[in-house]
């Protein structure tokens, strides 16, 4: 039986008084299957000490097989772990996922939380707690936005701010898109009116990161 071990998480980026406030808004990082992009930026967010949840909007989750016809697949809700010790039934299985970097990400997921969630399956409740919610792939956020704008309206009605960050799905454009969203989300935590003043942040933010790197970001506010 293989046991997975919590593996080192690289830190976030907070200001030096991270660690005695608390996050004073709710993130949710949303992309395909809940296992790269939005589960790196759950890590860094995490361990810069923001309150933070992630979550997929497919309708399984797909991981890469031995060949671009064969991925695997699993539902949601299946643990991290179950997964891995799936993909590492054989030894010869187990050689490949470790090349290919799907057992690390299993690996990194257990060490998380329990299992990969589908965001169209969790709770209006849930979902209306979060201030913020970004979104890995321009599809993925046009999926949770028609997602919110179908949900019948909880008792609060508040503004959920969804941006699009739009990654490549792969661990390398993960990592750097997970750092990206670290710093647009500090400075949105940072606001004292979060409706009035996030749309113009969005686009100075966007502005910035041109000078550096061609990100496409999108914004829309929704109600739930």
């Amino acid at each position: 039986m293989n046991v997975l071990h919590r593996p080192s998480t690289p830190p976030g980026m907070p200001p030096p008084s991270a660690r005695r406030q608390p996050s004073k808004l709710s993130f949710g990082t949303v992309c395909s299957s809940n296992i790269n992009r939005s589960m790196e930026a759950h890590v860094v967010m995490q361990n810069a000490g923001m309150r933070v949840e992630s979550y997929g909007t497919g309708t399984q989750v797909r991981l890469p097989g031995k060949n671009a016809m064969e991925p695997r697949i699993f539902k949601f809700g299946t643990p991290y772990a179950e997964m891995y010790r799936s993909l590492a039934a054989t030894q010869e299985d187990e050689a490949f996922f470790l090349h290919n970097g799907v057992l690390q990400l299993c690996k990194r997921g257990s060490s998380v939380k329990l299992a990969p969630q589908r965001w169209q399956d969790t709770s209006s409740n849930a979902v209306q707690k979060h201030d913020v919610v970004i979104a890995f792939e321009e599809r993925i956020y046009d999926a949770v936005i028609e997602d919110l704008q179908t949900r019948e309206p909880t008792e609060d009605f508040k503004a959920i701010h969804v941006i699009c960050l739009d990654t490549k799905d792969n661990p390398h454009e993960a990592k750097l898109q997970g750092r990206v969203a670290l710093e647009l989300c500090w400075i949105l935590e940072q606001t004292d009116d979060l409706d009035l003043e996030a749309p113009e942040l969005v686009e100075q933010f966007q502005e910035e990161q041109m000078t550096h790197t061609q990100i496409k970001v999108l914004h829309q506010i929704c109600y739930l």
